[in-house]
C-alpha cells in the first residue's frame, strides 16, 4: 500500500511539473498592444540582419522614440530622422510598418514587418521579400 501510495504521489507530481501555463510573450500579439508597447518609452535597434548579413552596427547609438501622430524618430548626433509607423493587421498577421524616406540606411527598414514576439522589453519583427527568397529580421529593446 505505501508503494502504491508512494507511486501516485509521484505520478502526480510528475504530471503536476509537466503541465505549465502558456505565458509565451507571442501570446499576446495585436496591433493594439504593439501599438502601446511601441509608444512607451525609448528603444533601440538590437539586431539587423538584411540581405544575407548582419548590419545591427548601422544603428548603433541610435534611439527610437515612437511618438505621436504616428511619426518615429531616430535621434544621435546630428539632425533627427523622421519617419512613419502604424501597426495594424495584414494577411492575418500583426504588422508594424515603418517608413523613412531617406537617408537610404533607414530607408532599407522602410518594410512591413511581422511581428513575431512582443513584450514589454523587446519587439522583434520579420520581413520576407516578396519572392519569399529572402527573410529579414529586426529588433528593438527598450533602454
Amino acid at each position: 500500500m505505501k508503494n502504491t501510495a508512494l507511486c501516485l504521489c509521484a505520478a502526480f507530481l510528475f504530471l503536476f511539473s509537466a503541465c505549465k501555463k502558456n505565458d509565451s510573450p507571442s501570446s499576446n500579439i495585436t496591433s493594439n498592444n504593439v501599438t502601446t508597447t511601441a509608444s512607451s518609452g525609448t528603444w533601440r535597434v538590437t539586431y539587423y540582419f538584411d540581405s544575407g548579413s548582419e548590419k545591427t552596427i548601422n544603428f548603433s547609438g541610435y534611439t527610437f522614440t515612437f511618438g505621436n501622430s504616428n511619426v518615429i524618430t531616430a535621434t544621435k548626433t546630428g539632425p533627427d530622422i523622421t519617419g512613419t509607423w502604424i501597426s495594424g493587421n495584414d494577411d492575418s498577421k500583426v504588422k508594424l510598418i515603418l517608413s523613412f524616406a531617406n537617408p537610404d540606411l533607414f530607408a532599407a527598414i522602410s518594410e512591413d514587418w511581422h511581428v513575431i514576439e512582443l513584450t514589454s522589453l523587446k519587439i522583434r519583427l520579420q520581413h520576407v521579400s516578396g519572392g519569399n527568397t529572402e527573410t529579414d529580421y529586426l529588433t528593438f529593446e527598450k533602454n
